[in-house]
């Protein structure tokens, strides 16, 4: 069963939402003058926040428009495997044929429903492509009147401490490469997303490998793969996608993946040109490359679908807070750094997380701790309970890279930072709408944005919708 809920989209519906969205009252004086780094979605619900919490907000966005690395552009980087420091950044990492893999009711705001609208050109289906989520995104901004405090075309190219407490924030307009500003603030939270810089695997022999190398965040469309034979590494959700999709005009594909342990090389079910190895052990000059399950084959072309790296360039504290085999360190519940808390903070780090839902919470916390009306615990208690955590990562021989990985702990993050707050925990729906979609994924690759059975679940989501979109309670209908 198919549960689809369309709403119009007027002033009506836009004052139903606002009225459940009042700034907070706070102690005198504590309002302060914040810098948010990024106009992607942590960037705009951590804007909403502060001002919900009644602070000045000024948003750095080094493009020309909103929704970090949900712009698409069929633009790539004079590097393709984006290692060159010297490389034209392209931000976003997106394909084009690319659709979320969480269900709208998951994805959206906690408090401001991702629901389909009856506007052109929006996509109803409950997966649906990025175009979606960006038009999401720009409701979001429009309805909470965010996009006039966001200065567009600025990138950001330092932020430090000044000896007066504050921090100093210097960027320039991209058009013409000159320092536009140099301003002051009393706090800074960092939103600049963590998908621009790639990780590449380590291959033994790749000097004298003589064939092409690409990193994902250049993948766009699958017409460059025609004909040739491609090794993809990694296994998360970008790789199963891409390796489907060039597996339409590509000759072979070789899966390289951790999660492969059969020993053998085998074929993708349902593929006659797919296949599915375990790690790479070295390449040759011959263009070959040999896995550890003594396969061999001949590659035209190696990409990486490896992840990315926490990258803040602009960013100068002595040596204080530091990414150290991607761990972003030390923070306090991966958002204060103990010596500067509460006036620089980072939302949006974790990963294998619902990420606005949990950008939301994180910016709630931040903004109410700010106003002093959260108190975070003394600088020492903080300290000991990052070293805690680190222990405990060893202890279980965790690697460091990841530190940010909340997957299955994602809940009871979530869930402490709303207790924090004064908030609800989430949602039971939400919960186990997320659970059985990961199932679903992983078992169902091909078919899970189109084929589900939690409509139960849908139904549960609905009804809590209606009380910020109150039209869902007489259009929301069970169809084939």
């Amino acid at each position: 069963m198919i549960l689809r809920s369309v709403i119009p989209s007027n002033q009506a519906y836009t004052r139903t939402l606002l009225s459940h969205f009042p700034i907070l009252s706070m102690p005198q004086n504590s309002s302060k003058n914040v810098a948010v780094i990024g106009a992607g979605s942590a960037g705009l619900v951590t804007a909403r926040e502060l001002q919900r919490e009644g602070h000045s907000v000024v948003v750095f966005e080094r493009e020309n428009q909103l929704g970090g690395t949900w712009v698409y552009t069929p633009a790539t980087e004079s590097d393709p495997v984006g290692i060159d420091p010297n490389r034209e950044i392209v931000h976003s990492s997106l394909y084009s044929s690319l659709r979320v893999n969480l269900p709208r009711e998951v994805m959206g705001f906690g408090d401001y429903p991702f629901v389909a609208k009856k506007k052109p050109g929006r996509d109803p289906r409950r997966y649906p492509g990025h175009g979606e989520v960006l038009n999401y995104l720009n409701d979001f901004a429009v309805d909470f009147g965010i996009i006039g405090v966001v200065r567009f075309g600025m990138e950001v190219g330092f932020v430090g401490k000044m000896e007066n407490g504050k921090w100093k924030v210097s960027c320039r307009k991209r058009e013409n490469d000159v320092v536009f500003a140099t301003e002051e603030y009393d706090a800074v939270v960092i939103c600049n997303g963590h998908y621009t810089e790639p990780r590449i695997a380590d291959i033994p022999g790749i000097e004298v490998w003589l064939g092409k190398q690409i990193h994902s965040h250049n993948y766009r469309v699958p017409d460059p793969f025609r004909d040739q034979v491609v090794v993809l590494i990694g296994g998360a959700a970008s790789a199963t996608d891409i390796s489907r999709e060039i597996a339409e005009v590509a000759k072979e594909v070789h899966i390289s993946s951790r999660s492969a342990t059969s020993g053998v090389p085998m074929k993708l079910p349902g593929y006659d040109n797919i296949w599915l190895h375990n790690m790479i052990e070295a390449v040759g000059s011959d263009g070959g490359v040999n896995f550890q399950d003594g396969s061999k084959i001949l590659a035209d072309i190696i990409l990486h679908c490896t992840g990315y790296k926490y990258h803040f360039p602009f960013l100068e504290t002595n040596g204080i807070v530091t990414v150290d085999d991607n761990r972003v360190g030390p923070l306090y519940k991966h958002v204060f750094p103990p010596v500067f808390a509460p006036s620089l903070s980072f939302v949006g780090l974790p990963w294998k997380v619902i990420p606005f839902f949990l950008c939301e919470l994180q910016s709630k916390w931040i903004a109410g701790v700010l106003s002093g009306r959260i108190s975070l615990p003394s600088k020492e208690d903080m300290n000991a309970d990052i070293e805690a955590f680190y222990s405990a990562m060893a202890a279980s021989c965790i690697p460091k890279r990841y530190t940010h990985n909340m997957d299955d702990s994602q809940f009871d993050y979530d869930d402490w930072l709303a207790a924090e707050c004064g908030s609800p925990p989430s949602e039971e729906w939400r919960k186990q709408m997320y659970i059985i979609s990961r199932k679903n994924k992983k078992t169902l690759p091909e078919t899970y944005r189109d084929e589900w059975d939690d409509d139960d679940l849908i139904i549960q989501a609905h009804e809590d919708f209606v009380k910020y979109i109150p039209e869902l309670s007489q259009e929301q209908k069970l169809s084939r």
